[in-house]
């Protein structure tokens, strides 16, 4: 697995959109960036009298909305790098990017935020966001982004460890941040254990653990990133191979059935959803289990009112619902890789309670949430190396881990 954002891409910079930035000219179709130069990428895109073409993936990551499944836009094509005063030797040279109009740049407004990242591979990447949306946070930090305006700044790339939260954010917009020699290796190991076909989650949890060796009671918030990072890796290298096996068949009976190709697309999509999802709460679980606590999980017929099912109860359901149990000893936690809006859910998961807790993955979650979060006394709970892509004054009221165990332990004993 790649570990650093560095070895990813060679440099990147940032800035905010101007207006004209945003909107092409009335007589053209083309955008362009300039002050790459400036910010240090001048070199790496090409130096001399001819265009340099790169292949360039463009991404626009839209602002969380209460809609659950608001995806970004992606879409490849080329851009064009080039002297545009070449044709004029008494002028010192001005080199800029070019690139044509396309389903990402009809997204962008002024303001937003743009970051032009040159892959290792040759390739270039046009990143864009709403400032101060979640992505703009998790992206300044993948990318070391300090003080930006409205001119390109230069990238730092910091030789920290990148975190799950922003590895999934790059293979979201079609960049993966693994070696393919990891993902065969995977693969080889996956298809001796388990011929028969990818295992359910659990297993797979399972075998993450073994892998890493790590034991929670050391470090909790450590040991569920690496058991999370160590499950990704394996699931997405049985699922390269599932998803090889099924393009080479083909979809439709003449095997080019757009529709078909679109329903299996969207079927990978959300199983890789679903999966990361039961993968937070079975290695959660273990958490629990290894820090000796005493919990239930909320399945099958275990339920609060209104037949809400909350993914854990300290110490268990029936405590829950014995109203002679003192409720200053009960604890009840979520789950969800990601809050968006759907944090909200939580409150409703039992009314006995008035303050509840959530866990969750998400990096650089707005202020505007945090603040409504502790206004509903819903205290949010994030692995420790997440807490870096929030702001200082979040950083206060944040729980890692370890200190949500802490908090359960006092109020059971």
């Amino acid at each position: 697995m790649l570990d650093t954002v560095s070895e990813i891409f060679d440099a990147a910079a940032a800035k905010y959109l101007t207006a004209v930035d945003a909107a092409p000219s009335k007589n053209s179709t083309q955008h362009e960036v300039g002050g790459l130069v400036r910010a240090g990428m001048g070199k790496l895109l090409g130096v001399g009298p001819e265009t340099f073409r790169y292949s360039t993936t463009y991404a626009y990551l839209p602002s969380h909305s209460d809609v659950d499944d608001f995806p970004p836009v992606i879409c490849e094509a080329e851009s064009s790098w080039y002297d545009c005063r070449r044709d004029d030797p008494a002028r010192s040279p001005e080199y800029r990017l070019y690139y044509d109009e396309n389903e990402v740049t009809q997204q962008i407004r002024e303001g937003d935020l743009l970051v032009v990242a040159k892959n290792r591979n040759g390739s270039l990447a046009l990143i864009f966001t709403p400032r101060g949306s979640p992505a703009e946070a998790q992206l300044r930090h993948l990318f070391g982004l300090q003080d930006l305006t409205r001119s390109l700044k230069p990238a730092s790339l910091p030789e920290q460890s990148m975190i799950l939260p922003l590895r999934l954010l790059l293979e979201e917009i079609g960049i993966k941040p693994f070696r393919e020699k990891d993902v065969d290796d995977d693969l080889e190991m996956l298809l001796e254990r388990f011929p028969e076909g990818l295992p359910k989650t659990d297993v797979l949890s399972g075998l993450a653990r073994d892998l890493t060796g790590i034991d929670s009671r050391d470090d909790a918030d450590l040991a569920l990133l690496a058991w999370l990072d160590r499950e990704e890796l394996l699931f997405r290298a049985y699922e390269k191979h599932l998803v090889a096996h099924r393009l080479r068949e083909g979809f439709g009976a003449d095997g080019l059935d757009v529709d078909a190709f679109v329903s299996f697309s969207l079927s990978v999509h959300n199983r890789r959803k679903s999966r990361m999802g039961h993968s937070l709460e079975n290695h959660l679980t273990t958490v629990f289990e290894q820090h000796g606590l005493t919990f239930e999980r909320g399945k099958g017929t275990l339920y609060t009112e209104g037949r809400q099912q909350p993914d854990w109860i300290f110490p268990s359901f029936s405590a829950y619902h014995d109203s002679n149990f003192p409720i200053e000893r009960l604890t009840l936690l979520g789950a969800k890789t990601t809050c968006k809006d759907r944090w909200r859910q939580v409150l409703a998961e039992g009314d006995r309670l008035e303050k509840k807790y959530l866990a969750t993955l998400e990096a650089g979650i707005s202020e505007r949430q945090t603040d409504q979060m502790q206004e509903k006394k819903l205290q949010l709970v994030v692995p420790g190396r997440i807490h870096s892509t929030y702001s200082d004054s979040q950083k206060t009221w944040l729980y890692t881990i370890s200190d949500f165990i802490e908090d359960a332990f006092k109020k059971s004993s």
